[in-house]
């Protein structure tokens, strides 16, 4: 056997077994999707917020009377929830709820802490954009084109996803204050805000 050959035998000898613990690099691996996505969702409530000339113009930043929902919501023009959409564009609720939503889901992936809540808004939300955009869809209600690129899967479904696997693998635990807030009281007596 070679040295290399070795190498590759030592360490698959010391590979976790399936349904063990993470190894490191798998461990830092999530912790580093976690901040990311949180990096994601952090910056569009920041960029909505101020208008830092990304997605949002500063003369149509929230903090400057602009709507984070209405440019978008009412621009859906495929969907069952079309009009659902297009209705409740502009509206204060959903500006507000979106926005928390945002904040919320931003700062809890970044910091590592209730995971299982912020996964669970962090899909709502993006299964709720991912029937705004309509990817099955190949034309909008005018006829169209919608431009879609797959007809199932897109990246709303893939960060949604990717809130959940945070949640499961608890990845705050790791470059996070998750450890810290596991052990709250309040946490070890509700499970759920883990």
């Amino acid at each position: 056997m070679t040295a290399t050959g070795r190498t590759a035998a030592t360490s698959l000898e010391h590979a976790p077994a399936p349904g063990s613990m993470l190894t490191h690099n798998a461990a830092r691996s999530l912790a580093v999707l976690r901040i990311s996505l949180g990096f994601v969702f952090l910056w569009a409530f920041l960029d909505k917020t101020f208008g830092l000339g990304y997605a949002t113009a500063a003369e149509r930043a929230w903090i400057n009377g602009g709507s984070p929902t209405k440019g978008f919501l009412s621009g859906v023009a495929v969907g069952p929830l079309q009009g659902f959409f297009n209705d409740i564009a502009g509206a204060a609720w959903a500006d507000w709820l979106f926005m928390l939503g945002l904040l919320g889901i931003g700062a809890a992936l970044i910091l590592g802490i209730g995971l299982r809540v912020a996964a669970g808004a962090a899909a709502v939300m993006m299964l709720l954009m991912w029937f705004a955009d309509f990817p099955p869809a190949t034309t909008d209600a005018a006829g169209e084109a919608t431009h879609s690129t797959n007809p199932f899967m897109d990246y709303h479904l893939v960060y949604g996803l990717a809130a959940v696997v945070t949640a499961l693998t608890y990845a705050g635990h790791t470059w996070g204050l998750g450890r810290w807030w596991a052990g709250l009281a309040l946490v070890r007596r509700n499970r759920w805000l883990i």
